[in-house]
């Protein structure tokens, strides 16, 4: 399972960029998706890569994204009786734990927005025009995007 969070704005972006973002439903600026691990995604990250950073999230943290920041339409926050009543799993913990194995997708919970509107990074992003491994923000940075989700969670993410 990747997290995609998108870095940089719409200014100057090409016509296929712009609609690659729109298909991961990455409009704006500190929005996050998850997506799984399949070459046609590797596909997309490697043609948005200027724009958004991605890496492989671990259990702990998407709890943590999805309790605190999932959202179903009328912006009404996922709990663990709406994952039980409408999905049969115990809770957000059971669901994530089918969600990193590849058993289930997080489009799958019923009414569920598809991103995850997270506050920009405490620190900062550093610069946005370089790529992570030469000091910047965009780009695959593997388990680090754990540490930029718990930066973006806000007050109470355990930074």
């Amino acid at each position: 399972m990747l997290a995609v969070v998108r870095v940089r704005g719409r200014t100057g972006i090409r016509k296929d960029i712009e609609d690659t973002l729109k298909m991961l439903n990455l409009t704006r600026i500190n929005h996050c998706v998850l997506i799984p691990d399949t070459p046609a995604y590797r596909g997309m990250l490697q043609k948005v890569k200027d724009y958004v950073t991605w890496g492989e999230i671990n259990e702990e943290v998407a709890i943590k994204l999805i309790s605190k920041r999932g959202r179903l339409y009328g912006d009404k926050p996922i709990t663990d009786d709406y994952v039980k009543d409408t999905m049969g799993y115990l809770g957000i913990d059971d669901f994530v734990k089918a969600l990193i194995g590849g058993k289930a997708m997080y489009k799958d919970i019923p009414n569920v927005k598809p991103v995850f509107r997270l506050h920009p990074p405490l620190k900062g992003w550093g610069t946005t025009k370089r790529h992570y491994s030469e000091g910047g923000s965009l780009g695959y940075r593997g388990d680090a995007i754990n540490s930029l989700i718990l930066r973006m969670l806000g007050p109470g993410g355990d930074e």
